[in-house]
Parts: C-alpha cells; sequence; structure tokens
C-alpha cells in the first residue's frame, strides 16, 4: 500500500456501509482518520457497523441524521448506491465539504496504475476480458470495482508494475476527486440510471469523469461507434484510441475482413472467437485495445479469445434440457442490454423472461427485437408494460407470474425442443431481488431443477 498522510488526522463521515462504505471506513481508520459512520440500517441488524465498533469507530445507524452534519468535518465518503438527492448528502453538498466514494480512497493507496472501464452496457465482460488477457501474458493483473470486489480493499494489496483493473459506474465515477486511470476505457452511453442522475446529461458527465484528471501521458479507448462517447472525447486531454465494429479505422481496435485487428495487423479470425453475440464484438475491441496499450501479446489475446465463453449472469449458458437451450442474462438491467440478447439469438425461436423494477420508463423500443419472441414469461413491477409492447410486436402467448422461480417451468411448458429460454429481464432487479446476481442465481437453480 502506498503511504499517504492525506487522510491522516482528518474528520471524515462515511455515509452507508454495505460492502465498499464498510471497507472505506477500515482503510480510512488505518490510514488515521478520525472516522463517523453512519447508516440507514439499525444497528441490530448491522454487522458492518458492529464490526466497525469493535475499530473503535463512531457509529450512528437507524436513519441519516442531518445534525451529524453540525459537527466539523473534512471529508464525506459516499456508498455508491445512495443518490446525490439524499438529505445529508444535499446538505454535506451545501456546506462545501467533498463527497466522494471509495474508488478515491483506492486511487490514493495503490502503487499500481489503473486500467478503468465504464459504459452503460458490457463493463464486466470488458474487464474481465482485459484481466483475463493480462493474465494470459503473465503480468499479473488486479480485479476491482463494480465487479464485486471493492477498490480501496485491492489497491491495498497491490504492487509497482502490475495493472489493478477495475470496472466503474457511473454512482462511482460521480464522486471522484483525483482518480486519474492511466488506460481509461468507455464503452457506450445509453439512457441509464435517469431516477438516480436525474437527467441524461448528468449521467453522461458522470461517465466522462473517467477522462476528467487524465494527462496527456495517458490513454483514452473510445467508441468510434457510438456519438456520445466521441462528444466526449472531443474535448479530453490523453491520446485518444479509436474502436469500431462497424469500421476499419487503420489504427486503434476494429475488425476487418473477418479479423480483428490493431494497428493493422489481424490479431484473430472473428469465427475463432467463442464469446457469442454480436453485441460482444465491441467488448472484445475494447479489451484487445486496452491490453495491447498494457503490453499484451497477440498470443495472450489469442488464448483468451479461443476459451473466454462469457461471465455469470451476461448471456451465460446455462443448460439443455429436452432441448431447449437456458441462458441467463439477469444483468441485463435496461432496454438496450435486452436489445442485444435478443439480436444475438436472431433467427432462432426464443422464449422471453423479461420483468422487474419500474423506472418510470416505457419499452417501445424492444418491439422490433420482440417480433421473434414466440412467448412471453412476464414478472415483477414492470410485467404490464411490458406486456403492452409485447401484444404489440404480436406476441400472442403471454403469461404474468409471481417471480423468476416460478416463470422457468412456465417458459418450459410453452417451449418445443429447440427453442431458447432467455432470461434477460430489461430491468434492474431491485422490486424483487438484491441483487441481479441473487435474480439469476435463482434462474439457475430453477432450471436445474427441471432436470
Amino acid at each position: 500500500m502506498k503511504p499517504t498522510l492525506f487522510y491522516q488526522h482528518r474528520r471524515v463521515l462515511v455515509i452507508g456501509l454495505a460492502k465498499s462504505g464498510a471497507a472505506a471506513a477500515r482503510l480510512l481508520v488505518e490510514l488515521g482518520a478520525e472516522v463517523v459512520a453512519n447508516d440507514q440500517k439499525p444497528l441490530a441488524e448491522n454487522a458492518e457497523a458492529k464490526q466497525l465498533e469493535e475499530l473503535g469507530v463512531r457509529v450512528v445507524c437507524g436513519g441519516h441524521p442531518l445534525e451529524l452534519l453540525d459537527e466539523p468535518f473534512d471529508l464525506v465518503v459516499k456508498n455508491p448506491g445512495i443518490p446525490y438527492t439524499n438529505p445529508l448528502v444535499k446538505k454535506a453538498l451545501e456546506k462545501g465539504l467533498p463527497v466522494v466514494t471509495e474508488v478515491e480512497l483506492a486511487y490514493h493507496i495503490s502503487e499500481a496504475p489503473f486500467i478503468g472501464i465504464t459504459g452503460s452496457n458490457g463493463k464486466t465482460t470488458t474487464t474481465t476480458l482485459i484481466y483475463e488477457m493480462l493474465k494470459a501474458d503473465g503480468q499479473d493483473p488486479l480485479l476491482a470495482g463494480n465487479i464485486g470486489l471493492v477498490a480501496c480493499e485491492v489497491a491495498k494489496e497491490a504492487k509497482p508494475g502490475q495493472w489493478l483493473v477495475t470496472e466503474l459506474s457511473s454512482f462511482q465515477l460521480a464522486g471522484i476527486d483525483q482518480f486519474r486511470p492511466t488506460i481509461a476505457v468507455l464503452l457506450n452511453i445509453f439512457d441509464a440510471h435517469l431516477d438516480y442522475h436525474g437527467t441524461r446529461e448528468a449521467y453522461a458527465a458522470a461517465k466522462a469523469n473517467i477522462f476528467r484528471n487524465q494527462t496527456e501521458q495517458d490513454y483514452a479507448v473510445v467508441n468510434a461507434d457510438d456519438q456520445t462517447v466521441m462528444d466526449i472525447a472531443a474535448s479530453i486531454r490523453s491520446q485518444k484510441v479509436l474502436f469500431s465494429a462497424t469500421k476499419p479505422l487503420g489504427e486503434g481496435a476494429y475488425v476487418d475482413n473477418g479479423a480483428v485487428c490493431w494497428n493493422g495487423e489481424p490479431i484473430i479470425k472473428t469465427a475463432d472467437i467463442v464469446l457469442p453475440g454480436q453485441h460482444n464484438v465491441e467488448n472484445i475491441l475494447a479489451a484487445v485495445a486496452a491490453a495491447k496499450l498494457a503490453g499484451a501479446s497477440n498470443e495472450a489475446i489469442v488464448q483468451v479469445l479461443t476459451t473466454f465463453a462469457g461471465v455469470k449472469h451476461r448471456l451465460q449458458y446455462v443448460a439443455e434440457v429436452d432441448g431447449r437451450r437456458f441462458y441467463n442474462d439477469s444483468k441485463a438491467t435496461n432496454i438496450l442490454a435486452t436489445q442485444k440478447a435478443l439480436s444475438a439469438f436472431a433467427g432462432e425461436p426464443v422464449i422471453l423472461l423479461a420483468g422487474g423494477l419500474d423506472r418510470g420508463n416505457e419499452f417501445d423500443e424492444l418491439l422490433p427485437y420482440l417480433r421473434q419472441v414466440k412467448a412471453a414469461v412476464l414478472f415483477g413491477q414492470t410485467a404490464e408494460k411490458i406486456g403492452r409492447i409485447a401484444r404489440e410486436a404480436g406476441i400472442e402467448t403471454i403469461e404474468y407470474v409471481d417471480n423468476v422461480e416460478k416463470a422457468v417451468p412456465v417458459a418450459f411448458r410453452l417451449s418445443e425442443p429447440g427453442d431458447v429460454i432467455l432470461l434477460s429481464p430489461a430491468c434492474a432487479s431491485w422490486d424483487q431481488y438484491k441483487t441481479f446476481e441473487e435474480r439469476g442465481d435463482i434462474f439457475i437453480d430453477a432450471v436445474h431443477k427441471l432436470k
């Protein structure tokens, strides 16, 4: 861990514990800060808060009392999931206090440079691909961030000569100050998390923060096929490296004559890549660009692309049962992700399982993609909304169920040998499940019960 006096003797309020907040609080204590931890969950039900108390941290649980900020603080570290509309966070900002997320702490202590990956879709797959490519190259990279590994915990173990490959959400990036990745990847920008950010512009600005502190010595890997990404890249200082799934570029990463190319050199035939779905081509190209900038060999990249079949919950093949293939795409928490999932099975009969948290949007953008769907099994708060657009798409068989577990046997009953049964909800999971991972695991369990 890189020594830093930045937090020593500073009074820090940590708002929101769970995994990342608790990790941030522990690290701050180790760095010599005076920490107060605050969480909505009552102390009696709050294992993280009890553990912090044992470290001598003062904890305030059961709500977010505004009077906390009557005390003097130098800094607020906010759990990424807590919105800026939270009254305690708003008051901190009104008082002029810096409000950051734990990825900022990770940057201050990491001895390894960062490769940061963000975008509306494809972050986890791209992050994992980069990590696997560098590992295949013998570079001993580290994996962290929104992928499930708290960045500041991983950063404590980082050493010079390693790369810290970090998936970054808009929630995390909205709360940075000095964080600076040596290689920053922006995959795409689509409407997402507008309930959190308020506007598309605010959401895009949070994503753009990944480039904010970069210098001319750093690299920005950007999607030449996404106009919003290119608009953001127009004003950045770092060296732009483009990738495109639609046109040969000459420089950067692109597809030409059926091969993935880097700076004019073919690396691998697209037919030899095992990761399914046209939508994954962008992820692969972004990963190739970042891995090459980080020094990976073509041989290491080929090794990964001929063996890596996908990340759990991202168009994950689960099983074949009586001729039906089941796929778990629980990570499809927005419309675009479900569009891409359905496109991956173009021309095949699909039974779609969808629904989840109602964020106020409609699902008309799914209409052309639903025309290949032979039946839909819907659940959650958005079931009726998706049912409306499914009927408009001409889907005659639509059934409504209570949850994902009940959706699986219904989908099996409606299917025939040769069908694809696809969980791709187009919605967040939080109306019924704590995470999309929990939702996907329940789907997987239900599929295996059919055997």
